[in-house]
């Protein structure tokens, strides 16, 4: 197995972490069987902040995607144990699970996901609308002027571009106060412009609204904006960077043969 050597933890406030949004304690996942067995993720263990932007970057094959389906709720680990936010995600039934999916966990894909006959508005309040619940009139215009959302509310998808569908994704994922919002590759579908449009608001969702963030990334770049990248390889964790620059990422990845 690869090893890389974790930086240290720095002295200031970071040595002193809010208490966590989601934890991991031995956490194995595995596909196949016998001599075609592939393991995914092996015994890991961790813990992401509440209020922090974390990315999660890893060689193709790593894990980082396995990890983030299963501390969301869209995959289910082997063996091991999550809590999210004081609830253990691991004893919950398919009922419950869903429940918590859409009412405390948000999400962000690499396709935009939305309705193409719903305004940008609508979309952005679907999830409420399916549990059956109105959105908070306050929370909503905050969360769309933030954004910069204001005056596409009315437009459909195809009327917007790129940068503003994903902006309206992230409206969608912020809307219900989630414990955690999850990025799955969020600027993969975006030019470069677009991208750090997206990722500046993930940052400014973390740092002004408190918002906890995990994405995974393959992109140096999208991970310098996070507050601190989790290194994984093999399956298994090893190393994380705080306080990330481009060039920091590609120099750990590059120790990991990425």
């Amino acid at each position: 197995m690869t090893t890389f050597t974790p930086l240290p933890r720095p002295s200031g406030p970071e040595a002193f972490p809010a208490a966590p949004a989601v934890e991991a304690f031995n956490l194995s996942k595995g596909y196949g069987r016998a001599e075609t067995r592939v393991t995914a993720l092996d015994d890991v263990s961790v813990s992401f902040e509440a209020g922090r932007f974390t990315a999660i970057m890893g060689p193709s094959g790593s894990g980082k995607s396995t990890l983030m389906h299963c501390l969301a709720g869209l995959d289910t680990a082997d063996s091991g144990r999550i809590v999210l936010g004081g609830t253990e995600l691991t004893a919950l039934n398919d009922r419950q699970l869903t429940a918590l999916r859409r009412e405390r966990i948000g999400f962000v894909f690499q396709a935009f996901n939305l309705v193409p006959t719903l305004t940008a508005e609508q979309n952005i309040t679907l999830p409420l609308a399916l549990a059956g619940t109105t959105a908070d009139a306050a929370w909503l215009d905050y969360v769309v002027t933030t954004l910069g959302l204001k005056d596409r509310l009315s437009h459909r998808p195809h009327e917007l571009s790129g940068g503003q569908q994903q902006r309206v994704a992230v409206a969608r994922a912020l809307l219900t106060r989630p414990d955690v919002v999850f990025g799955d590759e969020p600027t993969g579908n975006l030019d470069s412009k677009a991208g750090g449009e997206v990722l500046a608001l993930l940052r400014r969702s973390s740092q002004e609204l408190g918002q906890t963030i995990i994405m995974v990334t393959h992109d140096p770049v999208a991970a310098s904006y996070a507050d601190r990248v989790v290194l994984m390889s093999d399956g298994g964790l090893v190393g994380e960077l705080h306080h990330p620059t481009a060039d920091s990422v590609l120099a750990a990845l590059g120790k990991l043969g990425a």
